[in-house]
């Protein structure tokens, strides 16, 4: 069919549709890969979520060794826009190189279980080349009623402090213990000053053992954890994880409800009645004991199983 007189050709009328490029199969592949990446990178928009995860038993097994899927899991939580953070009874030496492995660098940290919150210091490294984070806010006690309760007690135990500057002070040497910026010291040393923490194991004591113990003899005037193996942590009065977590999530300013904390142990009962109580979640690892699956709302796979990237896989 030819135009009608006066009406202008066909191409003419049509719509600008721009140009195609003819590719070779393999260039096809390539554009096809480029596009998926982009898709990928442009999350849907979704509310922030302070995400706070344990070490321990949640992103490490025993032996160290990473959980499954964790550190892809948390980089997708970060393409999210998400705020993934640390929240450990550790102390700061044993935690960072943890962050180097999970590729993250949080705004903030806990650690000491809540006696101790480090913030990031701007653009600026440390002398290892790793991002540098200053003891934002510290919390102490004066040890030593504690420390002579637990020793009539538990005379064999081996004894750990941790100072307000984050040196370490310990009776005994152990091999699980991170003793980077520690000394070893008589016992009477431990408590000659305020300490932020105090660690007490006692391999020949089971788990249940400390926790009758500690049920027997009373712990006044402090906070405390009994952890999986004989290992008790003690803090000062009314301190645990979501101590530090309540004063980093008001300092990022994220809704109370828009919270998820994720661990194995006593010592995060504190955090998951936190996040539960504003409207948030809290997940429990399944190898957890029963009393800290209880507390929390839900329950993911173990640590063995690849339990945090399943939680985190599904934001």
């Amino acid at each position: 069919m030819t135009p009608a007189d006066g009406d202008a050709p066909a191409e003419e009328r049509l719509p600008d549709t721009g140009s195609v490029d003819v590719v070779e199969p393999g260039e096809a592949t390539d554009v096809v890969e480029e596009l998926a990446r982009e898709t990928e990178a442009a999350p849907a928009v979704v509310e922030r979520l302070l995400i706070a995860l344990d070490i321990d038993g949640t992103v490490i097994l025993e032996d160290e060794s990473l959980s499954p899927g964790v550190v892809d899991a948390v980089e997708h939580a970060h393409r999210s826009r998400h705020e993934v953070m640390i929240a450990t009874g550790r102390s700061w030496e044993g935690t960072h190189g943890i962050l180097r492995v999970l590729g993250i660098a949080p705004e903030y940290v806990v650690c000491s279980n809540g006696a101790v919150v480090l913030k990031r210091v701007g653009g600026q490294e440390d002398s290892t080349g790793e991002p540098r984070y200053d003891r934002w806010h510290v919390e102490t006690f004066d040890p030593r009623e504690v420390l002579t309760l637990l020793r009539e007690h538990l005379p064999d135990a081996r004894y750990l402090v941790e100072l307000p500057d984050g040196t370490r002070l310990y009776t005994e040497y152990l091999e699980d213990w991170n003793l980077v910026q520690a000394r070893r010291v008589p016992f009477d040393e431990l408590a000659a000053q305020r300490v932020c923490r105090i660690v007490v194991v006692a391999p020949e004591q089971g788990e249940q053992d400390f926790v009758d113990l500690v049920a027997r003899i009373g712990l006044h005037q402090v906070s405390y954890a009994v952890g999986w193996t004989a290992w008790l942590d003690i803090a000062p009065q009314g301190v645990d994880k979501s101590t530090g977590l309540e004063r980093v999530r008001t300092e990022l300013g994220i809704d109370p409800a828009h919270v998820l904390v994720i661990g194995d142990g006593r010592n995060d009962l504190g955090m998951f009645r936190w996040a539960l109580d504003n409207g948030g979640r809290a997940v429990a690892m399944e190898q957890g004991p029963q009393e800290v699956r209880d507390a929390a709302g839900e329950t993911t796979t173990s640590v063995e199983a690849g339990g945090v990237a399943a939680v985190l896989r599904r934001l």
